[in-house]
Protein backbone atom coordinates (compact mmCIF):
# COMPACT_ATOMS: atom_id res chain seq x y z
CA UNK A 1 0.00 0.00 0.00
CA UNK A 2 2.51 2.06 0.74
CA UNK A 3 3.70 1.74 -3.18
CA UNK A 4 0.75 3.25 -4.25
CA UNK A 5 0.84 6.77 -2.13
CA UNK A 6 3.20 8.70 -4.83
CA UNK A 7 0.45 8.33 -7.70
CA UNK A 8 -2.10 10.99 -6.74
CA UNK A 9 0.92 13.44 -6.37
CA UNK A 10 2.07 12.72 -10.04
CA UNK A 11 -2.24 13.33 -10.92
CA UNK A 12 -2.36 16.98 -9.11
CA UNK A 13 1.32 17.77 -11.16
CA UNK A 14 -0.40 16.95 -14.60
CA UNK A 15 -3.69 18.79 -13.29
CA UNK A 16 -2.21 21.98 -12.33
CA UNK A 17 0.50 21.98 -15.36
CA UNK A 18 -2.88 21.72 -17.84
CA UNK A 19 -4.21 24.47 -15.31
CA UNK A 20 -1.44 26.90 -16.34
CA UNK A 21 -1.75 26.13 -19.99
CA UNK A 22 -5.35 27.15 -19.91
CA UNK A 23 -4.55 30.56 -18.01
CA UNK A 24 -1.63 30.94 -20.71
CA UNK A 25 -3.89 30.25 -23.39
CA UNK A 26 -6.40 32.44 -21.98
CA UNK A 27 -3.98 35.48 -21.49
CA UNK A 28 -2.81 34.71 -25.52
CA UNK A 29 -6.59 34.96 -26.44
CA UNK A 30 -7.22 38.50 -24.35
CA UNK A 31 -3.83 40.30 -25.90
CA UNK A 32 -5.16 39.11 -29.88
CA UNK A 33 -8.33 40.00 -29.07
CA UNK A 34 -7.10 43.82 -27.60
CA UNK A 35 -4.56 43.81 -30.77
CA UNK A 36 -7.56 43.03 -33.19
CA UNK A 37 -9.31 45.74 -31.82
CA UNK A 38 -6.13 47.95 -32.08
CA UNK A 39 -5.73 47.20 -35.79
CA UNK A 40 -9.37 47.32 -36.51
CA UNK A 41 -9.52 50.61 -35.14
CA UNK A 42 -6.18 51.80 -36.86
CA UNK A 43 -7.36 50.58 -40.52
CA UNK A 44 -10.69 52.51 -39.68
CA UNK A 45 -8.87 55.96 -39.12
CA UNK A 46 -6.84 55.09 -42.05
CA UNK A 47 -10.34 54.65 -44.00
CA UNK A 48 -11.19 57.49 -42.89
CA UNK A 49 -8.19 59.73 -43.84
CA UNK A 50 -8.16 58.18 -47.51
CA UNK A 51 -12.66 58.99 -47.57
CA UNK A 52 -11.40 62.44 -46.43
CA UNK A 53 -8.57 63.39 -48.97
CA UNK A 54 -11.18 61.49 -51.84
CA UNK A 55 -13.70 63.95 -50.78
CA UNK A 56 -11.98 66.65 -49.65
CA UNK A 57 -12.35 69.06 -52.50
CA UNK A 58 -16.97 68.36 -52.33
CA UNK A 59 -16.22 69.26 -48.24
CA UNK A 60 -14.96 72.42 -48.95
CA UNK A 61 -16.77 73.78 -51.89
CA UNK A 62 -19.92 72.71 -49.50
CA UNK A 63 -18.42 74.57 -46.49
CA UNK A 64 -17.55 77.49 -48.92
CA UNK A 65 -21.34 77.38 -49.90
CA UNK A 66 -22.59 77.23 -46.10
CA UNK A 67 -20.50 80.15 -45.92
CA UNK A 68 -22.37 82.54 -48.52
CA UNK A 69 -25.52 81.09 -47.60
CA UNK A 70 -24.97 82.75 -43.84
CA UNK A 71 -23.34 85.79 -45.77
CA UNK A 72 -26.90 85.88 -47.88
CA UNK A 73 -28.94 85.45 -44.99
CA UNK A 74 -27.36 88.16 -42.69
CA UNK A 75 -28.03 90.36 -46.05
CA UNK A 76 -31.42 89.35 -46.15
CA UNK A 77 -32.59 89.08 -42.75
CA UNK A 78 -34.17 91.90 -40.40
CA UNK A 79 -31.38 92.38 -37.93
CA UNK A 80 -31.55 91.15 -34.87
CA UNK A 81 -30.45 93.38 -31.60
CA UNK A 82 -28.86 92.05 -28.39
CA UNK A 83 -28.36 93.94 -25.41
CA UNK A 84 -27.59 92.73 -21.78
CA UNK A 85 -27.32 93.49 -17.94
CA UNK A 86 -25.66 92.25 -14.88
CA UNK A 87 -27.53 92.24 -11.60
CA UNK A 88 -26.45 91.36 -8.46
CA UNK A 89 -28.27 89.61 -6.14
CA UNK A 90 -28.21 90.76 -2.28
CA UNK A 91 -30.72 87.77 -1.24
CA UNK A 92 -31.39 84.55 -2.82
CA UNK A 93 -33.51 85.43 -5.56
CA UNK A 94 -31.67 82.95 -8.48
CA UNK A 95 -34.00 80.69 -8.83
CA UNK A 96 -36.76 83.39 -9.06
CA UNK A 97 -34.90 85.09 -11.55
CA UNK A 98 -34.34 82.22 -13.57
CA UNK A 99 -37.95 80.85 -13.48
CA UNK A 100 -39.38 84.69 -14.03
CA UNK A 101 -36.51 84.25 -17.34
CA UNK A 102 -38.57 81.12 -18.60
CA UNK A 103 -42.09 82.13 -17.73
CA UNK A 104 -41.61 85.38 -20.25
CA UNK A 105 -39.82 82.93 -22.97
CA UNK A 106 -42.75 80.49 -22.73
CA UNK A 107 -45.62 83.60 -23.32
CA UNK A 108 -43.29 84.97 -26.04
CA UNK A 109 -43.23 81.08 -27.88
CA UNK A 110 -47.06 81.01 -27.30
CA UNK A 111 -47.18 84.93 -28.32
CA UNK A 112 -50.05 85.67 -25.64
CA UNK A 113 -48.79 89.73 -25.69
CA UNK A 114 -50.94 90.13 -23.31
CA UNK A 115 -49.60 88.56 -20.12
CA UNK A 116 -46.46 89.64 -21.75
CA UNK A 117 -47.42 93.39 -21.25
CA UNK A 118 -48.80 93.18 -17.62
CA UNK A 119 -45.80 90.79 -16.46
CA UNK A 120 -43.05 93.42 -18.00
CA UNK A 121 -45.29 96.90 -17.79
CA UNK A 122 -45.10 97.59 -21.60
CA UNK A 123 -48.51 98.36 -23.35
CA UNK A 124 -46.67 99.04 -26.88
CA UNK A 125 -47.84 96.13 -29.09
CA UNK A 126 -45.11 96.45 -31.62
CA UNK A 127 -42.20 96.41 -29.07
CA UNK A 128 -43.46 93.51 -27.63
CA UNK A 129 -44.00 91.15 -30.86
CA UNK A 130 -40.59 92.88 -31.55
CA UNK A 131 -39.14 90.81 -28.21
CA UNK A 132 -36.90 87.04 -29.56
CA UNK A 133 -36.30 85.92 -26.13
CA UNK A 134 -34.61 86.11 -22.88
CA UNK A 135 -31.68 84.42 -21.59
CA UNK A 136 -30.09 84.22 -18.44
CA UNK A 137 -26.29 83.32 -16.98
CA UNK A 138 -23.99 83.39 -14.24
CA UNK A 139 -21.12 85.51 -14.37
CA UNK A 140 -18.56 84.06 -12.36
CA UNK A 141 -15.05 83.19 -12.82
CA UNK A 142 -13.01 79.95 -11.55
CA UNK A 143 -11.68 82.16 -9.06
CA UNK A 144 -14.76 83.28 -7.49
CA UNK A 145 -16.08 79.49 -7.18
CA UNK A 146 -13.12 78.56 -5.53
CA UNK A 147 -13.45 81.82 -3.10
CA UNK A 148 -17.04 80.39 -2.60
CA UNK A 149 -15.77 76.88 -2.14
CA UNK A 150 -13.40 77.99 0.80
CA UNK A 151 -16.88 79.63 2.35
CA UNK A 152 -18.80 76.92 2.13
CA UNK A 153 -16.09 74.49 3.13
CA UNK A 154 -15.60 76.59 6.78
CA UNK A 155 -19.19 76.51 7.70
CA UNK A 156 -18.92 72.71 7.44
CA UNK A 157 -18.17 70.07 10.18
CA UNK A 158 -14.39 69.46 9.50
CA UNK A 159 -14.93 65.84 9.11
CA UNK A 160 -17.57 66.25 6.41
CA UNK A 161 -15.31 69.41 4.67
CA UNK A 162 -12.45 67.14 4.29
CA UNK A 163 -14.59 64.60 2.14
CA UNK A 164 -15.94 67.44 -0.36
CA UNK A 165 -13.40 68.19 -3.54
CA UNK A 166 -13.89 71.37 -5.81
CA UNK A 167 -14.93 69.35 -8.54
CA UNK A 168 -18.11 67.78 -6.50
CA UNK A 169 -18.66 71.14 -5.27
CA UNK A 170 -18.87 72.41 -9.01
CA UNK A 171 -20.94 69.79 -9.95
CA UNK A 172 -23.43 69.95 -7.32
CA UNK A 173 -23.84 73.74 -6.77
CA UNK A 174 -26.24 76.13 -8.91
CA UNK A 175 -25.40 78.78 -11.00
CA UNK A 176 -28.51 80.46 -10.50
CA UNK A 177 -26.66 81.21 -6.60
CA UNK A 178 -23.94 82.92 -8.02
CA UNK A 179 -24.63 86.82 -6.90
CA UNK A 180 -24.06 88.39 -10.44
CA UNK A 181 -26.26 87.58 -13.57
CA UNK A 182 -26.02 88.49 -16.58
CA UNK A 183 -29.52 88.89 -18.78
CA UNK A 184 -29.60 89.37 -22.39
CA UNK A 185 -32.72 90.20 -24.33
CA UNK A 186 -32.88 89.62 -28.18
CA UNK A 187 -35.37 91.93 -30.64
CA UNK A 188 -35.76 93.08 -33.64
CA UNK A 189 -36.80 96.33 -32.29
CA UNK A 190 -33.80 98.55 -31.21
CA UNK A 191 -35.36 100.51 -28.61
CA UNK A 192 -37.12 97.78 -26.73
CA UNK A 193 -33.90 97.85 -24.06
CA UNK A 194 -34.63 100.65 -21.90
CA UNK A 195 -38.24 99.55 -21.02
CA UNK A 196 -37.81 96.17 -20.81
CA UNK A 197 -34.63 95.19 -17.89
CA UNK A 198 -35.40 97.89 -15.33
CA UNK A 199 -39.23 96.24 -15.06
CA UNK A 200 -37.84 92.79 -14.68
CA UNK A 201 -35.56 93.90 -11.49
CA UNK A 202 -38.58 95.95 -9.91
CA UNK A 203 -40.15 92.83 -10.41
CA UNK A 204 -38.48 90.79 -8.38
CA UNK A 205 -37.81 93.65 -5.88
CA UNK A 206 -41.96 93.15 -5.47
CA UNK A 207 -42.00 89.99 -4.24
CA UNK A 208 -43.91 89.67 -1.19
CA UNK A 209 -41.32 87.14 0.24
CA UNK A 210 -38.14 88.88 -0.19
CA UNK A 211 -39.96 92.27 1.09
CA UNK A 212 -40.41 90.40 3.96
CA UNK A 213 -36.89 89.15 4.20
CA UNK A 214 -35.15 92.28 3.98
CA UNK A 215 -37.58 93.92 6.38
CA UNK A 216 -36.25 91.19 8.78
CA UNK A 217 -32.81 92.08 8.11
CA UNK A 218 -32.95 95.73 8.51
CA UNK A 219 -34.35 94.85 11.56
CA UNK A 220 -31.86 92.65 12.97
CA UNK A 221 -29.03 95.19 11.49
CA UNK A 222 -30.48 98.38 13.47
CA UNK A 223 -30.82 95.93 16.64
CA UNK A 224 -27.12 95.21 16.13
CA UNK A 225 -25.96 98.54 15.17
CA UNK A 226 -28.08 100.00 18.57
CA UNK A 227 -26.61 97.14 21.16
CA UNK A 228 -23.08 98.12 19.42
CA UNK A 229 -23.52 102.27 20.21
CA UNK A 230 -24.99 100.96 23.54
CA UNK A 231 -21.60 99.46 24.27
CA UNK A 232 -19.94 102.14 23.24
CA UNK A 233 -21.42 104.67 25.66
CA UNK A 234 -20.73 102.58 28.10
CA UNK A 235 -17.11 102.58 27.60
CA UNK A 236 -16.55 105.92 27.06
CA UNK A 237 -18.02 106.20 30.63
CA UNK A 238 -15.92 104.14 31.88
CA UNK A 239 -12.86 105.44 29.74
CA UNK A 240 -13.93 108.95 31.58
CA UNK A 241 -13.54 107.22 35.47
CA UNK A 242 -10.15 105.38 34.27
CA UNK A 243 -9.34 109.03 33.58
CA UNK A 244 -10.07 110.10 36.36
CA UNK A 245 -8.09 107.84 38.79
CA UNK A 246 -5.15 108.52 36.65
CA UNK A 247 -4.94 111.70 37.77
CA UNK A 248 -5.93 111.46 41.47
CA UNK A 249 -2.87 109.30 41.02
CA UNK A 250 -0.84 111.69 39.47
CA UNK A 251 -1.55 114.20 42.90
CA UNK A 252 -0.66 111.22 45.12
CA UNK A 253 2.39 109.89 46.88
CA UNK A 254 3.51 106.45 45.41
CA UNK A 255 3.32 104.36 48.31
CA UNK A 256 -0.80 105.96 48.86
CA UNK A 257 -1.22 105.34 44.74
CA UNK A 258 -4.55 103.73 43.80
CA UNK A 259 -5.05 101.27 41.43
CA UNK A 260 -8.05 99.76 39.73
CA UNK A 261 -7.84 95.59 39.35
CA UNK A 262 -10.53 94.14 37.10
CA UNK A 263 -8.73 91.34 36.77
CA UNK A 264 -6.77 91.49 40.14
CA UNK A 265 -3.41 91.75 38.35
CA UNK A 266 -1.42 94.72 39.25
CA UNK A 267 0.80 94.94 36.27
CA UNK A 268 -1.90 94.84 34.17
CA UNK A 269 -4.25 97.47 35.24
CA UNK A 270 -2.54 100.25 33.92
CA UNK A 271 -3.20 98.93 29.83
CA UNK A 272 -7.40 98.70 30.81
CA UNK A 273 -8.05 102.52 29.06
CA UNK A 274 -6.18 101.20 26.01
CA UNK A 275 -7.86 97.83 26.12
CA UNK A 276 -10.98 100.02 25.98
CA UNK A 277 -9.56 102.05 23.79
CA UNK A 278 -8.80 99.17 21.08
CA UNK A 279 -12.06 98.05 21.94
CA UNK A 280 -13.94 100.47 20.68
CA UNK A 281 -11.72 100.49 17.61
CA UNK A 282 -12.87 97.39 16.72
CA UNK A 283 -16.82 98.01 17.92
CA UNK A 284 -16.61 100.66 15.55
CA UNK A 285 -15.33 99.13 12.59
CA UNK A 286 -18.08 96.49 13.06
CA UNK A 287 -20.42 99.66 13.24
CA UNK A 288 -19.08 100.46 9.85
CA UNK A 289 -19.60 96.75 8.14
CA UNK A 290 -23.19 96.69 9.04
CA UNK A 291 -23.51 99.98 7.47
CA UNK A 292 -22.57 98.20 4.40
CA UNK A 293 -24.73 95.61 4.96
CA UNK A 294 -27.91 98.31 5.44
CA UNK A 295 -26.51 99.41 2.10
CA UNK A 296 -26.65 96.01 0.37
CA UNK A 297 -29.53 94.72 1.84
CA UNK A 298 -31.86 98.28 1.06
CA UNK A 299 -32.27 96.51 -2.49
CA UNK A 300 -32.97 92.68 -3.46
CA UNK A 301 -31.58 92.52 -6.74
CA UNK A 302 -30.43 96.07 -8.39
CA UNK A 303 -28.48 96.80 -11.91
CA UNK A 304 -24.79 96.71 -11.84
CA UNK A 305 -23.83 97.41 -16.08
CA UNK A 306 -26.16 97.43 -18.89
CA UNK A 307 -26.38 98.00 -22.32
CA UNK A 308 -30.02 98.81 -22.18
CA UNK A 309 -30.77 101.75 -23.47
CA UNK A 310 -30.21 100.68 -27.04
CA UNK A 311 -29.13 96.91 -28.53
CA UNK A 312 -26.40 96.48 -30.52
CA UNK A 313 -26.71 94.11 -33.61
CA UNK A 314 -26.49 90.31 -32.71
CA UNK A 315 -24.79 88.11 -35.40
CA UNK A 316 -23.71 85.25 -33.75
CA UNK A 317 -25.49 82.26 -33.14
CA UNK A 318 -25.35 79.22 -30.96
CA UNK A 319 -24.19 75.98 -31.90
CA UNK A 320 -23.24 73.02 -29.25
CA UNK A 321 -23.04 75.39 -26.65
CA UNK A 322 -21.16 78.27 -28.10
CA UNK A 323 -21.90 81.51 -29.53
CA UNK A 324 -20.17 81.38 -33.07
CA UNK A 325 -20.56 84.30 -36.20
CA UNK A 326 -23.85 82.89 -38.32
CA UNK A 327 -21.92 82.67 -41.38
CA UNK A 328 -19.52 80.27 -39.54
CA UNK A 329 -22.04 78.07 -38.43
CA UNK A 330 -23.71 77.33 -42.30
CA UNK A 331 -20.26 76.62 -43.13
CA UNK A 332 -19.70 73.99 -40.54
CA UNK A 333 -23.44 72.56 -40.56
CA UNK A 334 -23.18 72.53 -44.58
CA UNK A 335 -19.77 70.92 -43.76
CA UNK A 336 -20.46 68.55 -41.70
CA UNK A 337 -23.79 67.14 -43.78
CA UNK A 338 -22.27 66.87 -46.53
CA UNK A 339 -19.76 64.85 -45.35
CA UNK A 340 -22.49 62.79 -43.62
CA UNK A 341 -24.19 61.75 -46.60
CA UNK A 342 -21.16 60.89 -48.47
CA UNK A 343 -20.16 58.82 -45.48
CA UNK A 344 -23.96 57.34 -45.90
CA UNK A 345 -23.32 56.64 -49.28
CA UNK A 346 -20.11 54.55 -48.72
CA UNK A 347 -21.80 52.77 -46.01
CA UNK A 348 -24.82 51.69 -48.37
CA UNK A 349 -22.13 50.78 -50.98
CA UNK A 350 -20.37 48.56 -48.64
CA UNK A 351 -23.32 47.13 -47.81
CA UNK A 352 -24.22 45.93 -51.30
CA UNK A 353 -21.78 43.67 -51.81
CA UNK A 354 -23.52 41.21 -49.38
CA UNK A 355 -26.06 41.64 -50.88
CA UNK A 356 -25.95 38.40 -53.14
CA UNK A 357 -25.28 36.61 -50.04
CA UNK A 358 -27.74 37.05 -48.49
Amino acid sequence: MSKELPQPQQSEEVDLGQLFKLIGNAFDRFFKFIGRIFNALFLGFVWLVFFVKKHALKIVIATVIGFGLGMAKEQVSAPIYKSTAIVKQNYKTGENLYNLIDYYNKLIGERDFTSLSSSLGLENEEKLESIIGFEVESVATKNDEMVRFDKYKKSLDSVLASTITFEDYIESAKTSENPLQRIILKAKSKNVFKDVIPNIIESINRTPYFEAEKRKDSLELTRQENAINEALSKSEALQGVYQEVLKQQVGTDASSQTTIRIDNTEDKSVTKEFELYTNDVRLRRELVEIQRKKEDKSKIIELVSSQENTGTVDTSSRLLGYDINKKIKYAILLGLLTFVLLLTREFVRFLDRFKDRI
